[in-house]
């Protein structure tokens, strides 16, 4: 999703999963989604700061921060639907 796209509408809620072995290290994750991924400073691995980024713009830059990850190291999926 582009920045474009996800202008006019907020992602839903999601839930992330990051596979540190598949990472390369690239930190297009970081880039795109500062408050949800960082690097280890010792092997530049993706670090998962927020597992389930509420909807909005965490959520959306999220989704986009995947969608960029040049080695799939990033999973999504949407979060279940709270309890009433």
């Amino acid at each position: 999703m582009t920045g474009r796209k996800a202008a006019g509408r907020e992602a839903a809620a999601v839930v992330l999963r990051v596979d540190r072995d598949r990472c390369a290290g690239s930190g297009m994750c970081v880039l795109t989604a500062p408050g949800v991924f960082d690097q280890d400073a010792g092997d530049g691995r993706v670090l998962l700061l927020d597992a389930r980024p509420p909807a909005g713009p965490a959520a959306t830059a999220a989704r986009e921060a995947a969608g960029l990850c040049p080695a799939g190291a990033i999973a999504v999926r949407a979060a279940p639907a709270p309890d009433r």
